[in-house]
């Protein structure tokens, strides 16, 4: 399949989720039901409204509609959940096998393009850094046969999953390692509606990049229901001058990464307006911390790598603070039209290569007069122009049809943007190849 058609399936995928008509398909065996639309504002039980198509607090302070809290989207209740989009990144495929979902998870190395026309080598699976997602039903008994392709020992480790001790993939503890170019089956029953992950259990492995994204969905969807539900998975990486290998002995860094690209190179996430959103973030990056924030909105924290959380204990945030080997869901209710960025809001993580350079920092000559203030500059800018052909991979993509005129200069590091569209412009982008203006997403108040 080309990139072309993958990238209109994704798109497809996603308007059609909305709609109810997607479903995670022989995986997740769902059915296309859903809630009708209307031109108001969302209610709760007790009456109280809720701004469905513009930015509003909703009800008081601890009512079903404050900031969103227990509003529903599109989808009605009680019925199986939809697969969780995982932009930029391809799902692990499997096989039923006795009644059994069977994986096939080949540790390999790699090479990926964090930005265009910047690939390095990294240990991954299935041919990508990350792994492919595993995605799975709680209930179902899971087989996943690991196929050594490392030039050296390696395991798989379940991040979270309460799995049999003989199965939880710790070198010399639980097993013996998986030698190079062996097979070692894991098996397991999926008795959790949770995110987690997996990732090789040796250190500079999982540094190298041995991780991927594994979530068991529940056998029904909570309430209430969402829309979309994206898998982001955070990482960070030291890659030096001239190197095209990733340092795992360093302690510092200068790549950061969701799903394995750096922005602007991370595909845009597109949701309908007015509905309701899910971002499950995994940070396995191997330093630091991640306080990610996305702006426009207010989201509700409502689960952890330990899953979901009582609706009495979610949070009101737009900033998650995600450390090391931790998940967090957010839910929220995308009711403010336009571009809206979402980044980690540690500010060097929003930076794209940052080395030391030689001589003065980069600055324009026309801006000499200033060289005498201590702090200047601050904006720190490469001069070597991008190719045609790799802004074509960033600007060309039809995701980012319609933003701002150079909308990628204000992407970098670990950041992504969420579109929240209007019907027609959602529709126009996802379901048609017409021409879209530029700034047709950039809205101001009514």
């Amino acid at each position: 399949m080309s990139n072309h058609e993958d990238r209109r399936n994704f798109l497809t995928q996603g308007a059609a989720a909305t709609a109810g008509l997607f479903t995670a398909g022989t995986a997740l065996g769902q059915q296309p039901e859903t809630t009708s639309r209307s031109d108001g504002d969302a209610k709760s039980g007790q009456g109280e409204e809720f701004p469905r198509w513009h930015a509003g607090p909703g009800g008081p302070v601890n009512s079903p509609t404050d900031r969103g809290k227990l509003v529903n989207g599109f989808r009605r209740e009680n019925l199986k959940p939809i697969a969780m989009a995982t932009p930029d990144l391809a799902k692990l495929p499997f096989k039923m096998v006795g009644g059994v979902k069977e994986f096939h998870l080949r540790p390999m190395p790699v090479q990926q393009e964090l930005l265009p026309g910047q690939t390095f080598n990294f240990y991954g699976y299935n041919g990508t850094m990350p792994g492919p997602t595993i995605e799975v039903n709680q209930g179902d008994r899971v087989r996943v046969v690991v196929h050594n392709e490392l030039p050296e020992a390696t395991t798989i480790h379940w991040h979270g999953l309460e799995c049999p001790n003989d199965m939880d993939g710790i070198p010399f503890i639980t097993q013996k390692m998986i030698a190079p170019g062996a097979k070692y089956v894991y098996e397991f029953t999926v008795h959790q509606a949770i995110s987690m992950a997996y990732h090789a259990h040796v250190g500079m492995q999982e540094a190298a990049g041995s991780i991927g994204m594994f979530v068991a969905h529940p056998k029904v969807a909570f309430n209430p229901p969402v829309d979309y539900d994206f898998g982001l998975l955070l990482q960070q990486f030291n890659i030096g001058p001239n190197s095209d290998v990733v340092n795992t002995m360093a302690m510092d860094w200068n790549y950061l990464t969701i799903n394995g690209r750096c922005g602007p190179y991370t595909t845009p996430l597109l949701v309908r307006l007015g509905s309701r959103v899910r971002l499950r973030f995994f940070n396995f990056s191997t330093l630091h911390q991640h306080p990610l924030h996305f702006h426009g909105h207010t989201g509700w924290l409502t689960g952890t790598e330990g899953g979901r959380i009582p609706d009495s204990a979610w949070l009101p945030l737009n900033t998650v603070r995600i450390g090391i080997g931790e998940i967090r869901e957010v839910e929220f209710v995308a009711n403010n039209p336009g571009d809206w960025v979402m980044h980690c809001h540690m500010f060097h993580h929003t930076a794209n290569h940052m080395v030391s350079q030689v001589g003065p920092h980069i600055r324009d000559p026309k801006l000499d007069t200033y060289k005498d203030i201590p702090a200047f500059p601050q904006l720190m800018q490469g001069k070597m122009p991008m190719k045609p052909m790799m802004m074509e991979k960033i600007a060309g993509r039809r995701e980012t049809q319609g933003m701002a005129d150079q909308w990628f200069k204000g992407s970098k590091g670990m950041m992504t943007i969420i579109r929240v569209l209007p019907d027609e412009l959602y529709t126009k982008i996802t379901q048609t190849d017409l021409p879209i203006p530029v700034g047709a997403s950039l809205f101001s108040e009514q």
